[in-house]
């Protein structure tokens, strides 16, 4: 007997549980982004790899060591699955030219995949809903969406002690960045006795990075270095106060975090992250900032733009410990059968009840009725619609009802679905949106 497979490390199976959780997140998503006047879009799992190492920065993490990228055997093509939306959603705007009459809002939801260590709410297929606006310039969009974050978090009752908190930072521009970029060298160059391997690496390609690291070994040093938010010109500060006016103006607290700098290269101004001390040290939930560089970068006009991303694994773990519990979607009506004519007489029953708009569980497989009303107790369905032989000959369903001490009763096809939407809503309730069978 051979072995079963198994699947890959770091991706997993949703299970039917689950599955609806996430289901019941994702329908609270779509009315949340609907709110704010976001839009749908679609990219697909694979793109070109030089896409992300223009995007990202070759000089990064995700390029460097986290990308599943391969080479296709049928065309030589370099291909990678996507790691991040935003580069993907970038290159469709501009494939489709969708800004040439107009900003857009637009958001996406969808796997992502890292060659990562698995950890809690982390994952090498892992989950995200983007979110972009592209076209516009001012401190009011990235206000915005953080503060769309922040309802969301409300939505989810994630905002109590000990929730998700809220860190900001601005990148400025190039121009300052390249100021900040020297004196960094300089003050790392000088204590390069302390650098680790990757810092060593990435000291003279892309320093600002550094500060991102994660070594404990490093963290005095990182404490210590320029901070950028001093090299912020006129322009780029005046921006962030703006956002920051937003914020305090909404009541909504948040950190100025000096060394929050991402970890994608396409940033500029304002980034911002939620993080939470409940997932261990990778704490970040939601992350994002401007990127007014990038349209132009993967050759486009140029174009402002701002976004952000969350891991649904991260935000799904966080709404369990919070003792989130989803109810299981129950049937209106189970429908019990035995005989050949009831069966035959059972699909036309389920079907009538489903074009009258119920939700219709049919047996299947077989099974005595004591069987078969035992499977229909543990659907959570209120009615049991049981039909023998002698039903099927007489043109009639018994109903029988599974959650209250009422009698069954035998009921005409034709006037079914006016019985079940009495017992289901209520003898005084309208039911005239069921059409009758």
């Amino acid at each position: 007997m051979s072995k079963p497979l198994q699947a890959i490390r770091g991706m997993n199976d949703i299970l039917p549980d689950e599955a609806e959780l996430w289901e019941q997140f994702e329908e609270l998503v779509r009315d949340w982004l609907s709110a704010y006047g976001y839009r749908p879009i679609r990219m697909p799992l694979v793109e070109p790899t030089p896409l992300f190492a223009r995007a990202i920065g070759e000089v990064t993490d995700i390029v460097e060591k986290e990308m599943y990228s391969f080479t296709d055997s049928l065309n030589g093509e370099e291909l990678t699955l996507r790691p991040e939306g935003t580069a993907s959603c970038v290159r469709a705007v501009l494939q489709h030219n969708l800004l040439y009459d107009a900003p857009r809002r637009l958001w996406y939801m969808g796997p992502m995949f890292r060659h990562e260590r698995p950890q809690k709410g982390r994952y090498r297929q892992f989950h995200q809903v983007g979110v972009e606006a592209m076209g516009f310039a001012g401190p009011d969009v990235d206000a915005e969406q953080i503060l769309m974050c922040a309802r969301l978090w409300d939505d989810l009752g994630l905002n109590g002690d000990g929730g998700i908190r809220l860190e900001i930072n601005s990148l400025g521009q190039p121009e300052e960045r390249a100021l900040h970029r020297a004196d960094l060298v300089a003050y790392l160059e000088g204590h390069a006795d302390v650098l680790d391997e990757d810092a060593k690496r990435r000291l003279h390609a892309n320093p600002l990075r550094i500060l991102d690291s994660k070594n404990p070994a490093m963290q005095a040093l990182v404490e210590g270095a320029p901070a950028l938010i001093d090299y912020l010109g006129e322009a780029s500060a005046a921006h962030f106060e703006g956002v920051q006016r937003i914020l305090k103006d909404a009541g909504l607290p948040y950190r100025i975090n000096p060394r929050l700098v991402r970890g994608l290269d396409y940033y500029n101004l304002t980034v911002f992250e939620w993080v939470t001390d409940r997932l261990g040290a990778q704490g970040t939930v939601c992350a994002g900032g401007r990127y007014d560089g990038l349209v132009a970068q993967l050759g486009g006009r140029p174009a402002p733009a701002c976004g952000f991303a969350m891991g649904v694994e991260r935000l799904l773990a966080l709404w369990r410990d919070q003792g989130l519990e989803h109810e299981r979607p129950a049937p209106d009506v189970y429908v019990v059968h035995q005989g050949e004519a009831a069966g035959r007489f059972a699909f036309r029953v389920a079907e009538g009840l489903r074009d009258a708009g119920f939700a219709v569980h049919l047996h299947c497989g077989g099974g005595s009725f004591k069987s078969q009303m035992k499977r229909a107790d543990a659907s959570g369905a209120p009615l049991a619609a049981i039909i023998g032989d002698d039903e099927a000959a007489a043109n009639q369903v018994t109903l029988k009802p599974l959650r209250e001490a009422e009698e069954q009763r035998r009921i005409a096809f034709d006037e079914l679905a006016d019985a079940v939407g009495e017992w289901i809503f209520g003898a005084n309730n309208e039911v005239s949106e069921h059409g009758d069978l």
